[in-house]
């Protein structure tokens, strides 16, 4: 499925998250263009429950909005979805006694650490797996390669597209959470096109159908996003000076993808996965060609 609303999901995750965490002192100082709901304003839940909630508060939204999305299918789908995740990031803005509007939320509790993430990531990677390898993400797989011959089989392909666009938008919700908590800081804003762009480059960059390549090219792709922000500053080489232009990096990862997408379709790793039995054979492959040219002459 070829979904680009998942910037949408994120945004429902980190509010969620960040209205939990606040307490309600600071709800009142906050919210100044209109006093936050009432039934809001007394809540307050430990940072564990705030990220689960959060996840599910997108997963809720995420299977409402599948149900009239998920009959499409190729280009439509991702239009829908864009779609639905900018009506997200309207409703953000415009629902002040709720969210506090354009404004955003500021003073969030710190509460993301690096234990927290990474064990987010290691949570999510294990479920992923152990899905991939049930029955489920056979079926799964089976919708992917070949619909109209799943289909045929028997097997529900709506209910299962359903099924798989919830889960991601779950699991895009606690992403948002822990964003939240990281940088205490969410405007809707940061819940833009540019977002979903980010998370799109990253899977194909890594891999469609591939867990370790999303993981590793979403370090590299991470790294290259800070790095490249001198690009945009100005530059003074003395004897002349360039303007700084906003938004070059993302010019220029927009050419990246495009090299990808038509000269490098499988990404980095295409449907393969690091496993001990795959490092185990490189490394024996590598000694015996070791070998080998140790007794040329």
């Amino acid at each position: 499925m070829f979904s680009l609303g998942h910037a949408g999901f994120m945004a429902i995750g980190a509010y969620v998250c960040a209205i939990f965490l606040l307490s309600p002192e600071q709800k009142e100082m906050m919210w100044i263009l209109e006093p936050i709901a009432e039934p809001l304003k007394n809540l307050q839940l430990s940072f564990f429950f705030s990220v689960v909630i959060s996840g599910l508060s997108a997963a809720i939204i995420g299977l409402l909005i599948a149900f009239p999305v998920l009959r499409l299918g190729g280009d439509y789908l991702g239009i829908a979805t864009l779609g639905f995740a900018e009506i997200i990031r309207v409703l953000i803005i415009n629902a002040t006694p709720f969210t506090n509007g354009s404004l955003g939320i500021k003073g969030i509790p710190q509460c993301a650490t690096l234990w927290w993430n990474y064990g987010w990531l290691a949570f999510t990677i294990i479920f992923i797996i152990l899905l991939l390898q049930s029955n489920t993400g056979n079926v799964l797989r089976a919708i992917r390669d070949d619909e109209i011959a799943a289909k045929t089989m028997g097997v529900n392909a709506f209910f299962y597209r359903c099924f798989s666009f919830t889960i991601g938008a779950f699991f895009a919700g606690v992403g948002g959470a822990l964003t939240a908590a990281l940088i205490s800081t969410i405007d809707p804003k940061m819940f833009n096109f540019i977002l979903t762009f980010n998370i799109l480059m990253i899977v194909v960059a890594g891999g469609l159908g591939s867990i370790t390549g999303s993981v590793i090219s979403s370090i590299i792709i991470t790294i290259m996003l800070e790095s490249l922000r001198i690009v945009e500053n100005p530059l003074n080489l003395g004897f002349i000076y360039i303007p700084g232009i906003p938004g070059l990096r993302m010019v220029i990862f927009s050419l990246i993808l495009l090299v990808i997408i038509l000269y490098w379709r499988k990404g980095l790793l295409g449907q393969r996965e690091f496993s001990w039995n795959w490092i185990c054979n490189f490394l024996m492959r590598r000694s015996l060609f070791n070998n080998e040219n140790e007794r040329k002459p």
